[in-house]
């Protein structure tokens, strides 16, 4: 990972926790940088320790988790903690020894398993932070088309030329599906998860149409919303869920599917380069997603602040935050001159918007009327509304 790309934010953060928490859980897809931040913030403590729970010898060293772990002192990290749940139990334990004088880091790469364990044995000892991919704010807008083609998994986004990127991100894909999932105990051939995440690649920025796909695997409603929840679980697939009010209209009830990173999303749909991607028919969709994507990293919002609307009569909004007593409604236009729609004054009336924005792909910000303002993606950072 280059120096160049800071990620003071997610250091800060995890500070923060570790300092007011037992045990913190960095929790996020792999290779998207959890043990490189890990190991930033262990190389801070005088004495730290870490266990890499894929390493035989590590695993070796936790056979008697108590007796390993019980002595240590400082900074105590495991990594890829979803392998071996059961040391939940001893973390439990330790934390709540007397005069601790240790910390845990933990991390893992899928979260069933973690939130199942830890509710039942760390519940008001542990923290989470989910680590995503370089952001736009990371990595700055002078390199945004590059992010938006390579997404930001850092091996993908570092790689020396588009070609390596598209490889990395290739082998990503086959190692997820054939390695990662059923070390989880999630036994899915590998080629009808793929068939299915390339269905989604397709209906990215779309609303979940569970017959629809039912239909077309020849599965029950069942199975497949099975599989759509082991893509979410696995933090490669958003579920942004709907709003909806008592107001007198047929709103959409179903979540709308993001692929979480953009560069898994070009691969699966075949695009290698910035040309391909200008002319697939998903661009627009693409730009969505990873517009929509700044936007909740630059306002820092929390899952469950995050929704869309929609209406069975057209009207939309793409993303809602909703935030105390503020609503705020914006909307995701790949063009250079964003004008006001029907749907954006028909969302502020009915939804009681405090104010819309447009993000654009343009380079200027500027009000369309007071209540509606289209800001340029390349401006996102001057987007900070409380």
């Amino acid at each position: 990972m280059p120096l160049t790309i800071s990620r003071s934010d997610y250091l800060l953060r995890i500070n923060r926790l570790i300092k007011n928490h037992p045990v913190v859980a960095l929790i996020g897809p792999r290779q998207v940088g959890k043990t490189t931040l890990a190991r930033d913030i262990a190389q801070t403590y005088k004495q730290s320790t870490f266990f890499d729970l894929e390493n035989p010898s590590h695993i070796a060293r936790l056979q008697d988790p108590m007796l390993a772990l019980q002595p240590l002192t400082g900074l105590i990290v495991i990594d890829e903690i979803q392998h071996h749940p059961d040391l939940f139990k001893v973390l439990r334990v330790l934390s709540d020894e007397p005069a601790n004088k240790r910390k845990f880091l933990v991390l893992g790469s899928a979260s069933p398993t973690l939130l199942q364990q830890t509710s039942e044995s760390l519940a008001g000892r542990i923290a989470y932070i989910e680590v995503n991919g370089f952001s736009l704010q990371e990595v700055g807008v002078s390199h945004l088309m590059k992010l938006w083609l390579r997404g930001g998994f850092p091996r993908s986004y570092t790689s020396s030329d588009s070609e390596a990127s598209t490889e990395w991100r290739q082998n990503f894909i086959r190692t997820f599906l054939e390695r990662d999932l059923p070390q989880l105990g999630i036994n899915i051939p590998a080629v009808t998860m793929r068939r299915f995440w390339m269905m989604l690649a397709h209906y990215h920025g779309q609303i979940w149409n569970t017959a629809e796909f039912s239909r077309a695997f020849g599965m029950s409603d069942k199975t497949v919303k099975y599989y759509l929840d082991v893509l979410t679980s696995t933090f490669v697939i958003k579920q942004l869920s709907p709003w909806w009010e008592n107001i007198s209209k047929r709103q959409v009830k179903s979540p709308k599917i993001y692929l979480a990173d953009t560069g898994l999303l070009h691969t699966l749909l075949g695009i290698d380069n910035q040309e391909q991607l200008e002319s697939h028919p998903k661009v627009g969709a693409s730009w969505e997603g990873f517009a929509l994507s700044a936007v909740v990293t630059q306002m820092n919002i929390q899952p469950e602040e995050i929704f869309f609307w929609s209406t069975h009569t057209g009207a939309e909004m793409d993303l809602l935050i909703m935030r105390g007593n503020s609503r705020l409604g914006f909307e995701f236009k790949r063009t250079t001159t964003p004008v006001v729609t029907r749907s954006m004054l028909v969302a502020l009336e009915d939804l009681k918007l405090t104010h819309v924005y447009v993000v654009h792909a343009g380079k200027e910000t500027y009000p369309l009327t007071p209540n509606i303002t289209a800001i340029a993606l390349i401006n996102i950072e001057s987007l900070n509304v409380n």
